[in-house]
Order: C-alpha cells, then sequence, then structure tokens
C-alpha cells in the first residue's frame, strides 16, 4: 500500500484547521483550496497579497505550485484545476490572469470557475488542483 504524504511548503502557514496544503498518495497528487496569502513570516498573520485580483490571482497560483512542488509536481502534470470566485463581475479578468499565466503550457488542464462565498474577508480568489504524475 503507497503510503499518504500531507504536504505543507516552508512559504505556507499552519492550516487553521485538522487539513493539509495538499495531499500525495502514489501518482495522485491533491493541492487543497489555495488563496493569495503573501509567504508566511513566523508569529504574523497570514496576509493578503493586495486587493486586487491580479494581485491575488497571481499569489494564489504561486501558493498552488509552491504545494506542487512540494510534492514532486508540475503545473504539466495538473489534470483539473478549479477556481472559486467571490464576485461574477471578475469573471473575465480571472480568465485574462489565467490566459496570461498559463500561456506556455501547451497541454492544458481541465478546469472549472464558479462564485462562491466564505472566504475571508477581503480575499476575492481560491484555486485548487489536482495532479497526477507519472
Amino acid at each position: 500500500m503507497t503510503d499518504k504524504i500531507a504536504l505543507t511548503p516552508k512559504t505556507h502557514t499552519v492550516p487553521p484547521a485538522k487539513f493539509s496544503h495538499g495531499v500525495r498518495k502514489g501518482n495522485i497528487l491533491q493541492v487543497a483550496g489555495q488563496v493569495g496569502f503573501l509567504p508566511a513570516v513566523e508569529g504574523e498573520p497570514p496576509t493578503p497579497a493586495g486587493p486586487t485580483l491580479r494581485e491575488q490571482t497571481l499569489q494564489t497560483l504561486a501558493n498552488v505550485r509552491s504545494v506542487l512542488q512540494e510534492g514532486g509536481a508540475r503545473w504539466e502534470d495538473v489534470v483539473m484545476i478549479r477556481v472559486y470566485l467571490t464576485d461574477v463581475d471578475h469573471f473575465a479578468e480571472m480568465n485574462e490572469i489565467y490566459n496570461e499565466y498559463f500561456a506556455d503550457l501547451t497541454e492544458v488542464p481541465a478546469a472549472r470557475t464558479t462564485v462562491y462565498v466564505g472566504l475571508p474577508a477581503g480575499l476575492l480568489i481560491e484555486i485548487d488542483a489536482l495532479a497526477v504524475l507519472d
């Protein structure tokens, strides 16, 4: 049986509840929902990358990438990305940022975007990802 490995990159804070930023079991890696917090500073609360959707989206993608790397994966290994926005009016802007970010990725993952409420105040986006490694 393959061991399950919990992943928390050094750039991330310890989760506030009993969950991991990512989990790898065999060749499957699930990245938990990430938000646009800047890299963790010990003893300080998490800080959003900025007030704009662009700042938060780019930092959120960087945070997802950190978990992927911690588990030995790359964007090329991602088969599904789920994006959660807090405002439907951000959909077009998020797509523009997303397309720029993944412009060099030839085989793009499946993706899903939905609008939901429930992120901490000031946060505009959350992204999770599922990767399958060779």
